[in-house]
């Protein structure tokens, strides 16, 4: 059924269909929609059975789905930002008990400064979690993301993460394709699974592992990442036989024939890129778009098979490796060695910061010449950087970084430092 309706309440419509037993969640912008809107069905009655359980931080939200996982029960929460790391430690455990918990990430940058907008560095913090990491470029992506998520979670008995925007996707209205009931039982069955806490056929779960299976264990998860390469592009193929629509994947191309030129990106910005492409395409310009869908397990051999006969890449993304550079653009280059290929990396839209049509074009433009060094930063404000770098360089008691460069742009009216 078409529906104009915002994000996180279309999500939060997506895992209602998926009919889980437990929602544990404790609130943060920009995620607290998507569990708002599943509170009011609970306890409307619309969603049944399921318990919602209101916890007190982001740890014990993790913790009880961790434990309701382990007694059998379908289970989800949701996070964003300091909440995420704030569970870390419940994150490891989750993916290392192999529980198949789903949860939604509403992509916000991590503090300090504090900051509540989106980037990607939450997710990508938790990227050796052990977690699989799917993300959404539209609403209609991150609801078909979620039914998907929760058969990909149970068949291989691992967690995953379905990644949206924060604010720029849970907070947009637009106009999606809701699924029926029906729909979402014929893809998805009843949850059987692969280990359970059942007082008729005691086990232990979590047990202590030493030096000599502790590798062999860790492997494992590993190998269940692995077959994930294979079986999510089985089950997108199986949810456009059900659902009509292409939705999904490891990664997605977008007028990449002939591009000599192309642009690698994950989550809502690759729209934006697919418009100012469209337009240095109809000026004569080969380049295209390769959208990652699946960052962890990342699709090495589907990325390298997607930039077979171009020239250039660049990785724009929106996060920083501090000290390195790219976080994505690593991973990418580790599926391009020994081609050739150039590559450039292109950070944007830290702390919310927009990343308009002009900016790329320019960056794109430059990506051709192959001008950019090896890591760029679109429309950092270069003036205040170098002053901050001056006044420490000559005063001790330079002050507070982040206050001083808001003063020195003009955002506050008073000096600190």
């Amino acid at each position: 059924m078409l529906k104009q309706t915002e994000g996180s309440k279309a999500v939060a419509e997506a895992v209602a269909l998926c009919r889980p037993e437990v929602i544990c969640a404790y609130p943060i912008s920009p995620q607290t929609h998507i569990v708002e809107a599943l509170g009011e069905m609970v306890k409307a009655g619309e969603l049944t059975p399921c318990e919602f359980i209101n916890v007190e931080s982001e740890f014990a939200a993790m913790s009880v789905a961790i434990g309701s996982s382990a007694a059998g029960a379908r289970s989800y929460t949701a996070t964003a930002s300091q909440g995420l790391l704030f569970m870390a430690e419940a994150v490891y455990n989750a993916s290392g008990l192999g529980l198949p918990i789903v949860m939604t990430v509403a992509n916000r940058a991590i503090g300090a400064p504090i900051n509540i907008w989106n980037d990607h560095s939450d997710s990508l913090s938790q990227r050796d979690s052990g977690w699989m990491q799917l993300f959404a470029e539209t609403n209609q992506e991150a609801l078909d993301l979620h039914i998907q998520a929760f058969r990909l979670a149970e068949e291989l008995s691992l967690p995953v993460m379905v990644c949206m925007d924060g604010f720029i996707l849970t907070h947009a209205f637009e106009r999606v394709d809701m699924p029926s009931q029906e729909q979402v039982d014929a893809y998805l069955p009843p949850f059987v699974p692969r280990q359970v806490l059942d007082p008729a056929e005691p086990v232990s779960i979590g047990a202590m592992v030493g030096p000599e299976a502790f590798m062999e264990v860790k492997y494992l998860a590993h190998a269940k990442q692995m077959q994930a390469l294979e079986l999510i592009p089985k089950l997108a193929s199986e949810f456009k036989q059900q659902f009509g629509r292409d939705s999904g994947g490891l990664v997605r191309t977008y007028r990449t024939e002939g591009a000599d030129t192309i642009i690698i990106a994950m989550g809502s910005v690759l729209g934006t890129i697919k418009d100012t492409v469209d337009e240095m395409r109809d000026a004569g310009h080969k380049i295209g778009v390769l959208g990652i869908i699946s960052y962890r397990p990342f699709p090495l051999q589907q990325v390298k098979e997607a930039l077979v006969g171009c020239k250039r890449f660049v990785v724009l993304e929106k996060s920083l490796a501090v000290g390195m550079g790219g976080i994505l653009a690593t991973d990418v280059r580790m599926a391009v060695t020994g081609t050739g290929l150039k590559g450039f990396t292109a950070i944007a839209g830290l702390g919310g910061r927009p990343i308009p049509k002009a900016s790329l074009h320019k960056l794109f433009l430059e990506a051709e010449k192959e001008a950019l060094p090896p890591v760029s930063f679109v429309d950092l404000e270069w003036d205040a950087v170098n002053k901050q770098l001056a006044r420490e360089k000559t005063t001790r008691r330079s002050g507070p970084a982040a206050e001083n460069i808001m003063h020195d742009m003009g955002i506050v009216s008073a000096k600190f430092g």
